[in-house]
């Protein structure tokens, strides 16, 4: 039987990305399956003016990467890859992130390919684009209405509208998106988690483990941390990922331990599994991947009251949530977690974590996105 080809495309495929995390491991999961998988993104490495090489080849999958034609500021907006695209031929392709112009060309390239006859479904994973003027600003507020005003009537040509959240479905109901697209596939964490054994609670070590950019509002944490260590000296705190350009955060907080970005998966679940809490303080979050890997290996998780914070914590039963840039409540949370007297209560909600991680586990996942082809 002929393979399915499918297309994955999406704006970065190197660096650290929430969505080239998803991309790629569901790419994976794929191939895995004997399906042909590639990947079309641009050549910006994300968070960096770098480029990434034209081709790569990852575990099954083969990547191509196009010259960017403009960007705003991170942002590569811009990079034609239809001529490729249309050569590929692919009976699939799956679109990453609403609000972005590769989305409406890989529509474009899937009416010409049905136009000569091929029948190629088309699914677009939303990646919950969704946050509020408050946390947006202005300007770009501005500008997803002027998109939603002319390309939200795109929504329905999809053949599915595969949300990684449930918080965002009611947004897609208001740009007129009909229920029956839409299919609820959150990101996915590998099997070698749940395989590896979680290490004991030492009261002590505290991580981030992501990009280290503004949105972030890691200095909430490092307002906590100098406030818990006051208190206890036996505290470490390491930051690991890369620094996003002109980002001077590393200079204000110098006894703060940084650490460059990781990328294989081993040592990845090897570093995060040798803390004991994992902490993500940003202002906001659509569904955070290394939220959920941190609570597979059974981490005390503690996340700020973002949309997907508190889509996957349920708090003090599975992790811990806190006002976005309230040091001081992340303080006491951390001073909590750390007090020996609450170690009942630290390890029912470890286990819990552990418990909720396995919705998300890609064995699971890839058979419902499979299902739709």
């Amino acid at each position: 039987m002929k393979k399915l080809k499918i297309l994955e495309v999406c704006e970065f495929s190197a660096g650290v990305c929430g969505v080239w995390t998803r991309v790629k491991q569901e790419a994976i999961e794929l191939a895995k399956k004997g399906y042909e998988v590639w990947v079309f993104s641009s050549n910006i490495i994300k968070g960096t003016t770098e480029k990434a090489s034209s081709y790569e080849e990852i575990e099954g999958i083969k990547i191509f990467r196009f010259p960017v034609k403009f960007k705003v500021g991170e942002n590569a907006l811009f990079w034609d890859f239809e001529k490729k695209a249309l050569e590929l031929s692919p009976d699939i392709i799956i679109a990453h992130v609403y609000r972005h112009p590769h989305t409406n060309q890989a529509l474009k390239i899937a009416k010409i390919l049905k136009a000569k006859g091929k029948k190629c479904k088309i699914f677009l994973v939303t990646h919950a684009p969704f946050v509020s003027s408050k946390i947006r600003g202005f300007k770009l507020t501005l500008l997803t209405k002027i998109y939603d005003l002319f390309y939200a009537k795109n929504l329905n040509k999809f053949d599915k509208i595969i949300t990684i959240t449930k918080w965002e479905i009611p947004y897609l109901f208001s740009l007129g998106a009909k229920k029956e697209k839409i299919v609820y596939i959150p990101n996915g964490i590998p099997l070698l988690f749940f395989k590896t054994k979680q290490s004991k609670f030492n009261f002590k070590n505290i991580i981030f483990l992501g990009r280290i950019a503004p949105v972030k509002n890691l200095e909430t944490l490092f307002k906590a941390y100098e406030i818990v260590y006051k208190k206890n000296k036996n505290i470490n705190l390491e930051i690991i990922g890369p620094i996003e350009q002109n980002y001077n955060i590393k200079e204000n907080f110098k006894s703060i331990k940084f650490l460059p970005p990781i990328y294989d998966l081993n040592k990845k679940i090897k570093k995060l599994n040798s803390s004991d809490m994992f902490v993500l303080p940003s202002k906001r979050e659509a569904m955070p991947q290394a939220l959920i890997e941190a609570m597979a290996l059974g981490k005390i998780v503690i996340s700020s009251n973002t949309d997907g914070g508190r889509e996957i914590i349920e708090n003090k039963k599975n992790g811990f949530l806190f006002k976005i840039g309230d040091e001081k409540q992340l303080a006491n949370i951390i001073l909590f977690c750390l007090d020996k007297k609450n170690k009942k209560i630290i390890e029912k909600i470890r286990k819990n974590a552990r418990k909720k991680a396995f919705e998300f586990s890609w064995e699971k996942l890839i058979n419902k996105l499979t299902s739709l082809f």
